[in-house]
């Protein structure tokens, strides 16, 4: 179901942070499907107009799966719960 708004980007800590290549890369995606699945998952973000976008590499990872109960789990902070450790695990990320 498609809202009217944007949902809220993930929060990301410095290792988790993926530009926009290597995500596109990672997803063998084009840069244009990682923004706008950046735009419509929130799980990049861009401090104004014209900087680069930071994406997320477990949020890419959750996009990538279709698991958007963990995408939404990682975006309220829980990430503890074993369905997010998951993602961060398989990527070698700490929590």
């Amino acid at each position: 179901m498609m809202t009217n708004y944007e949902p809220w980007p993930i929060l990301m800590k410095g290792d988790e942070v993926i530009n926009l290549k290597t995500a596109a890369y990672r997803a063998n995606k084009s840069p244009k499907t990682i923004r706008n699945w950046c735009k419509a998952f929130g799980i990049g973000s861009q401090s104004f107009s014209g900087s680069p976008i930071e994406v997320s590499a477990p949020g890419l990872e959750m996009v990538r799966r279709g698991d958007l109960i963990a995408l939404e789990l990682l975006r309220d902070g829980k990430r503890n719960d074993p369905r997010v450790v998951r993602y961060f695990d398989h990527l070698g990320l700490p929590i």
